[in-house]
């Protein structure tokens, strides 16, 4: 029985996810049915969904990434992603009221780490399985979840302005995960950029 909050949703996630069929899962969130699991790397890391659980580098999860995972199971759509053009949150459809927040965690956290992201950016785009830009100072394509790309565009302090970070998201992000749960996969996602520069 499910003892959490995170937990309950989880399994519901998951409980609507697997009325679906194998191959039809592989080809929705682009992960492999291995071992009694749909296998693909999420945040970086490993990721095995089951039935019943999700584990993170062969550890059972029941946080808000974990939460993110099922929910990405559950609502990813079979058409490949399309990465360009790459569109603001902002230009989201409803994305009004998550504005501030989103702004708030997932792009002001970074300001005080742009330095070290520059010089973390190769570290950071291979546990990401991603690839450098070619926007602002520094800018580097990350791949949190299979099907969605996420775009770090990176402005570093000089004389006139303070450093800046933008976002951008991948242009069908929206196929594959509804609109809050996008927000929360930049937020967790600049978590971990702030973990692996040692923030």
């Amino acid at each position: 029985m499910a003892s959490t909050a995170y937990e309950t949703i989880i399994l519901d996630n998951l409980s609507q996810a697997f009325e679906r069929s194998t191959p039809d899962l592989e080809r929705s969130t682009g992960g492999i049915w291995k071992d009694g699991a749909l296998t693909f790397r999420a945040f970086g890391q490993m990721c095995c969904v089951g039935p019943d659980r999700v584990t993170l580098s062969g550890v059972r999860s029941a946080d808000p990434r974990a939460v993110l995972v099922s929910l990405y199971v559950r609502c990813a759509g079979t058409e490949p992603i399309q990465a360009m053009p790459f569109q603001a949150f902002r230009d989201l459809p409803g994305s009004m009221p998550y504005h501030g927040a989103f702004s708030a965690n997932s792009e002001q956290v970074l300001i005080p780490h742009v330095s070290r992201i520059k010089e973390a950016g190769r570290s950071i785009t291979k546990k990401f399985d991603g690839a450098d830009g070619n926007m602002g100072d520094v800018s580097m394509i990350l791949y949190p979840l299979p099907k969605i790309a996420l775009c770090y565009i990176c402005y570093l302090p000089d004389e006139e302005f303070p450093a800046g970070i933008t976002i951008l998201f991948s242009a069908n992000a929206q196929s594959f995960m509804p609109l809050d749960g996008l927000a929360d996969l930049a937020e967790y996602t600049s978590k971990e950029i702030i973990h692996i520069v040692g923030g």
